[in-house]
């Protein structure tokens, strides 16, 4: 998994972003401002760098012209003008994601920059199960497994947040979008048929008066 730096003042901020990177498999490096971040991306040599815009010491735009090139970077930042988010995005930037966010969808956004970087493992492996996620295949015991699209898409989302709780809502917003045509019980019938099509009975878990989660580790 990646190594990913967060450049963010806001203690709080900066914890949740790292507790939901460790649980789903990448390593946080944390600093607080901006000349903290750019001595940790000559040091540690990160995959990735989350980076806020205003913090103490440098700002996020002055961090970004010194590191451009030396490490992909997603801007997660309270500033919303277009002017600021044409300024991160046409300096380099790979993203620019506006607070207040939801952590499944910078998750999300990690994953599309750490693949499209080359910075991301581009396999998933747990039990007999394999899952080439560039090729959007999925192998048990080496046997190609046919998935529909909606049945991969739940699947990929597991992946990426593995070991996090997620409600049906949320499996349905992410993984098949807002327009959807379905409901919560839509998601139930998915997993269960996962769970059966690639043996994951005991890993695809039902987390109570929540929804499901894809347990890799050792809870």
């Amino acid at each position: 998994m990646a190594k990913i730096l967060i450049a963010e003042d806001d203690t709080s901020i900066n914890t949740l972003i790292a507790a939901n990177l460790r649980l789903v498999g990448h390593t946080p490096l944390q600093v607080y401002d901006g000349v903290e971040a750019v001595q940790a991306v000559r040091s540690r040599q990160p995959d990735l760098l989350l980076l806020d815009v205003m913090m103490p010491g440098l700002d996020g735009f002055s961090v970004m012209e010194k590191v451009r090139g030396e490490v992909p970077i997603i801007f997660l930042t309270a500033r919303t003008g277009l002017e600021d988010r044409l300024q991160g995005l046409s300096g380099g930037a790979e993203d620019y994601i506006i607070k207040p966010f939801e952590i499944l969808e910078v998750l999300a956004r990690v994953e599309n920059v750490l693949r499209r970087t080359k910075k991301h493992q581009n396999e998933f492996r747990l039990k007999d199960v394999r899952v080439d996620l560039d090729g959007h295949r999925v192998f048990l015991q080496e046997e190609e497994i046919t998935l529909t699209p909606q049945e991969y898409a739940l699947l990929e989302m597991l992946i990426i947040n593995r070991n996090l709780a997620l409600s049906r809502e949320q499996i349905l917003e992410t993984a098949w979008g807002y327009d959807y045509e379905g409901d919560t019980r839509t998601v139930d019938v998915h997993i269960q048929r996962l769970r059966k099509k690639l043996n994951l009975e005991q890993e695809i878990q039902t987390v109570y008066k929540v929804g499901y989660r894809l347990q890799t580790g050792g809870k």
